[in-house]
Order: C-alpha cells, then sequence, then structure tokens
C-alpha cells in the first residue's frame, strides 16, 4: 500500500502508455523485418542495407521504411492473402470432389450388385454432384 501512495495515478497512466508505445513500435519493427525478407523485387544487398538501417537507426530506419514502401507492403499482402485463400479453396474443392467421386463409386458398386435399382443409384449420383 505504501507503494501505491508514491506513485501517482498519472505516472501510472504514463507508464502504460510508454510500455504499449513500446511493444507497438515492437511489432513495427519485426513486421518491416518480415517484409524485408519477403521482398523478390530487391537484391540482397539492398535488403542487408534495410536491415542495416533499421538496426543502427531504429526509431528513423522503421518510420523511412514504412513510408517509402507502405504501398509495396500492403499489396504484398493482398498477393499473400489472396494465395493462401487459393490454396484454401483448391484444397477444400479437392477434398470435396474426392468425397463425391468416392460416395458415386460406393453406389455403383451397390448398384452392381443389385442392391439398389437404377433411379436409386441416379437420385445418389446427382446429390453427390450437387
Amino acid at each position: 500500500m505504501l507503494l501505491a501512495a508514491d506513485y501517482p495515478f498519472l505516472d501510472v497512466f504514463w507508464t502504460m502508455l510508454v510500455f504499449f508505445v513500446w511493444i507497438a513500435w515492437f511489432f513495427i519493427l519485426i513486421r518491416v523485418f518480415a517484409d524485408v525478407f519477403r521482398r523478390h523485387d530487391i537484391s540482397g544487398f539492398a535488403k542487408v542495407l534495410w536491415l542495416i538501417f533499421v538496426i543502427v537507426l531504429p526509431f528513423l530506419g522503421v518510420f523511412i521504411y514504412l513510408v517509402v514502401n507502405s504501398k509495396g507492403m500492403s499489396e504484398r499482402d493482398i498477393k499473400q492473402v489472396t494465395d493462401q485463400q487459393q490454396q484454401f479453396d483448391t484444397y477444400v474443392q479437392s477434398v470435396a470432389t474426392t468425397g463425391s467421386a468416392t460416395e458415386i463409386e460406393k453406389a455403383k458398386q451397390l448398384l452392381d450388385s443389385g442392391a439398389i435399382s437404377q433411379s436409386e443409384f441416379d437420385a445418389i449420383k446427382a446429390k453427390a454432384l450437387a
């Protein structure tokens, strides 16, 4: 309780604000590092120069990188998200198609064995393809 009396509310608020900004800056720094490494439009030498600049002058380097490459960062993010969505859609489509083919194959075996009629097979096939 003695510590609370020696540390006023505005000091607590200020400490929390500084801590939040510090953590946010680290997130931005990590994002800049990740963007530098995933770029394919610059050489390895240019990547090293950007990283040295960001490490030597951290605040200035990060802010300059964000100003200079903000459009490219957003384009790379959009491309990455669309590529991931396309891969997911392709995977879901392949799994769904495989399930339908398996179901039709089982129905065909039942039709050949005489367990179901042709109309039942057609109904199962239409349902699987829908």
